[in-house]
């Protein structure tokens, strides 16, 4: 049993203690607290939480990986991801907030007055998550796997026992205070490697400023060894693949039923865009980190590692060809490694890089502590999703409204439990690498949600018959394209990952012509809808917008 075993193991045993302990003393008790956390979360630990439920392990394992292997193509990820927060928080969070409901299937059935339409949503949202958690939990899997030095499916399953206990025993309470700690934990594990490089590489102790110095030297090595430039724009798909990606991106965060029910945990609308703000600082440390770490990982791999001995090779190399995550072949019999003899997933970059930069054995553990904090912190928050949508929007609201709170805990609690065993087994053998599952949950996300609350917050005249058909075409065509793309059948070179831009589209023609072409909603929900659009201190009343001093209403 070596040190780095020891010490790595140390580190995580601590942070799961720490989390379990604030889900223990922070456990739901009443439905409020399980689904919203009593509506009463600071904004900036809401920014917090925020930040933790959105640094999935797709980004804090996959987004330098992604960047590295794919280099300037690969920044659509970071500016679609970012950029999505911005029409999240101005667009569509404080006026879902004003509207003073658990989930986003509930805001749908109850904008559109529908039973129907709630149910399609739910089953939507189901979706959505599920597939995103199966990236969660496979990333789960390649951080316990190189850990333990083990297969990284069974790293899976033990992932999926420690979220299922975690993520059903304290509710949305719980898990936004653990998903706090869960953030500082993660955040400080991607700094310290990234700034440590930096010193190695430039001593510069500030990575975002001086990655610059590497890149024109990569430029240089990348011509020697006859391979497109790592900075050169569109060489790994076209000008259209990388708009649609960066668009399926941003209309996904903005309707990602997890992300949006953060939204839902502060008191007021002032509260939920203050919340957007401090995420957005937040989010912003890691994304603007993920280039830099690229770029030095990059870098020492291309000098350090390709061109040597396959004989001599550090001993990492051994341990992560052991999870099957790293490939190493000496093609043309020679004995030394080239770059393109070396075959490294771009789901272990992030994890294998304090030892590929002989950072010790403290920094390993804390990247592997980080790595879990993602993955846990996001899938907590999926399978809060999966719970509600089911046990909330289906079970209660539909089939059973006469159900007792203490019911519906049980079926909230049951239902985590059986979606993340499922979620586990598919993530056993995952359709694809990290990024590109959860790209998939984004495009789904787009093509559903982004049209369904854009046009139910503001367009008045959307209406019941305009939500549903829009729901179902968009996931109807999102899906069909996802599988066209995969087979090889795409359209102006946009690949699987950019379908949410097709189903987006045909999800807001959708909704606009059927609703256009059927029944105009009542005026009670017209006026509704122009109410969510005021500050919370002022409504919409009889065709006059009224103001509350606190004690009256006043034109």
């Amino acid at each position: 049993m070596d040190l780095q075993f020891i010490v790595s193991t140390a580190i995580i045993i601590a942070t799961f203690a720490l989390y379990i302990g604030i889900a223990v003393y922070n456990k739901a008790k009443v439905t409020s607290d399980f689904y919203v956390a009593g509506r009463g979360v600071p904004p900036v630990f809401n920014g917090m939480a925020i930040g933790a439920d959105w640094m999935s392990a797709a980004s804090f394992i996959g987004l330098a990986g992604t960047v590295m292997i794919l280099g300037y193509d690969g920044l659509a990820y970071i500016m679609g991801w970012t950029g999505g927060y911005l029409l999240l928080t101005f667009l569509l969070a404080p006026q879902l907030r004003k509207y003073g409901r658990y989930t986003v299937p509930e805001f749908i059935g109850d904008r559109y007055n529908s039973h129907t339409a709630r149910v399609i949503a739910a089953l939507c949202t189901i979706i959505i998550s599920f597939t995103y958690s199966i990236g969660q939990l496979s990333g789960s899997g390649v951080v316990i796997g190189r850990l333990f030095e083990i297969d990284a499916k069974v790293g899976t399953m033990i992932g999926v026992v420690l979220i299922a206990f975690y993520a059903a025993f304290g509710g949305m309470k719980g898990i936004t205070w653990t998903q706090v700690a869960q953030y500082i934990i993660l955040i400080i594990a991607y700094l310290v490697p990234v700034i440590f490089m930096s010193l190695q590489l430039t001593n510069n102790p500030l990575p975002w400023i001086s990655y610059g110095e590497l890149i024109g030297k990569m430029g240089e090595l990348d011509r020697e060894l006859g391979i497109s430039e790592y900075f050169a724009p569109f060489t790994n798909g076209t000008k259209w693949q990388f708009m649609a990606l960066m668009f399926t991106l941003m209309a996904g965060t903005a309707g990602l039923p997890h992300v949006i029910v953060r939204f839902y945990t502060v008191s007021t609308m002032k509260a939920a865009r203050w919340s957007g703000a401090w995420a957005l600082l937040f989010i912003g440390l890691l994304y603007l980190s993920a280039p830099a770490y690229a770029a030095f990982s990059r870098f020492i791999l291309m000098t350090k590692v390709a061109g040597q001995r396959i004989s001599e090779l550090p001993s990492w190399t051994t341990s992560w060809v052991d999870t099957g995550k790293l490939q190493i072949a000496d093609g043309n019999g020679d004995g030394i490694l080239q770059w393109s003899e070396l075959v490294i997933s771009n789901d272990i970059v992030v994890m294998a890089t304090p030892e590929i930069a002989n950072l010790g054995v403290f920094v390993i553990g804390l990247v592997a502590a980080g790595a879990m904090a993602a993955a846990l912190s996001t899938a907590g928050g999926l399978m809060m999703a999966i719970s509600s949508s089911f046990a909330h929007d289906i079970y209660y609201r539909v089939f059973k409204p006469e159900s007792t709170d203490k019911n519906r805990l049980a079926v909230a609690r049951w239902t985590i439990v059986i979606a993340t065993v499922l979620a586990g087994l598919v993530a056993l053998n995952p359709p694809g690498v990290i990024t590109q599952i959860v790209a998939w949950a984004f495009a789904l996300a787009s093509g559903t949600f982004f049209p369904a609350l854009v046009l139910g917050v503001w367009w008045k005249r959307s209406n019941a018959a305009g939500v549903i058909s829009g729901l179902l075409v968009g996931l109807g065509v999102t899906l069909t394209y996802i599988f066209l793309a995969r087979e090889g059948m795409t359209l102006f070179g946009i690949i699987d990952t950019g379908a949410g831009v097709f189903g987006a589209l045909a999800g807001f023609l959708t909704n606009i012509i059927v609703s256009l072409s059927t029944k105009a909603p009542s005026q009670k929900l017209q006026e509704e809808v122009i109410d969510l659009r005021y500050p919370e201190q002022m409504t919409f009343k009889d065709g006059e917008v009224w103001i509350n001093d606190d004690a009256t209403f006043n034109k």
